[in-house]
């Protein structure tokens, strides 16, 4: 038997896979615009080749998998994730892009239960399609004990909020008095600037969902809903569990096709937004940085209040956290105190909550230190 190959691929290899995830991705009339422009920017980013479309043939299941033979199962998976991410920003999928998709899982010896998702959106079967995200995604058959991190016990469901949970409040509030420059201090000003409500108070998101906008301060993301695009991809990447692909999954067919009426206990859906001029290579680049952090990172079960004391500069190089691509910051991909960061709307949000609460409001303003 041949030797592993654990080495990142060669301009060759990635040629190869390109030609596999061109093959899969592509209906009767081609790779549309959004896939032409997404696949060269997925593999660039996370490769370093570029890979030319006009130049990639078409290859059968089997002729693939013999050229991955040396490739292990981590790789296969990621290989048809990639294959997946690529077909699922099409609407509506073609059936045959379904069949392809599990004709090249089967031939590299791998299941993914988003083919299964994929296969229920060609057939039109959208709410059958968002039960599957819910059995058998990042959250399919969850241990009960995982959510511990989360500090409540009130859940009805993952994706459930707590409002009344003066604790859970209690906790949330307590970030206030951190030192600027800690996450934690960041995340309560995040919150202030944008007039989220805490988990634990009425209007609160739910306490899963609450888990990510630590990361949106950890990883400098903004609040736009291109921005949570990037977001998920770089959660999805930075887990080594295959399942956890199923929320970058989850945002595109939120803020992409529009498959999904609504997720993750409060996003609605609003389509197009991977659309947007440079949003193929940010989505790339947060793909990239997700991979290149060291270990594997299960963002939604961490304990941030752990690490709410500590400097966010310094979890940010524990976790071999690199910075955005040049191309990436040219796109557009800003972070939580950068210009673009923030929507009108949560500004507004922001001088509401704090007239309600009868204190003065503080106006967002542009923070490079913690960008």
């Amino acid at each position: 038997m041949s030797e592993v190959l654990l080495t990142p691929p060669d301009a060759t290899e990635v040629r190869l896979v390109a030609r596999g995830v061109a093959t899969a991705a592509q209906g009767e009339q081609g790779l549309t615009p959004l896939q032409q422009l997404l696949i060269p920017a997925l593999f660039l980013s996370l490769t370093g080749h570029a890979v030319e479309l006009a130049e990639l043939e078409p290859i059968s299941p089997q002729e693939y998998a013999a050229g991955l033979t040396r490739r292990n199962r981590i790789f296969r998976e990621r290989v048809i994730q990639t294959m997946l991410l690529a077909a699922l920003v099409v609407r509506p999928l073609p059936a045959s892009v379904a069949d392809k998709l599990q004709q090249f899982a089967d031939a590299l010896g791998v299941d993914d239960d988003m083919i299964s998702v994929a296969r229920k959106y060609a057939e039109g079967a959208e709410d059958l399609a968002a039960v599957d995200f819910s059995r058998n995604g990042y959250l399919g058959g969850i241990d009960t004990t995982r959510l511990n991190a989360l500090h409540t016990s009130e859940l009805d469901s993952s994706w459930s909020a707590v409002v009344d949970d003066p604790a859970l409040a209690g906790r949330w509030a307590q970030l206030r008095e951190l030192p600027m420059g800690t996450l934690g201090r960041g995340v309560a000003d995040f919150y202030r600037d944008r007039g989220f409500v805490t988990p634990g108070l009425p209007g609160s998101a739910p306490p899963l969902l609450a888990q990510h906008d630590w990361v949106h301060v950890l990883a400098g993301y903004g609040t736009t809903l291109e921005n949570e695009i990037e977001v998920f991809a770089f959660m999805a990447r930075a887990n080594d569990d295959p399942r956890a692909f199923s929320l970058l999954a989850m945002v595109i067919s939120l803020f992409e096709t529009g498959y999904l009426r609504s997720g993750a206990g409060l996003f609605e859906a609003d389509a197009g937004h991977l659309q947007a001029t440079g949003m193929a290579g940010r989505l790339g680049d947060a793909l990239r940085r997700g991979a290149l952090t060291t270990g594997s990172h299960d963002f939604l079960d961490l304990d941030w209040f752990t690490l709410a004391d500590r400097p966010i500069t310094l979890i940010r190089k524990e976790i071999g956290l690199v910075p955005k691509s040049a191309a990436a910051l040219s796109s557009g991909s800003v972070g939580p105190w950068q210009p673009g960061g923030i929507t009108p709307y949560q500004l507004n949000s922001a001088r509401t909550s704090a007239q309600a609460e009868d204190r003065d409001y503080i106006p967002w303003t542009p923070d490079p230190a913690r960008d």
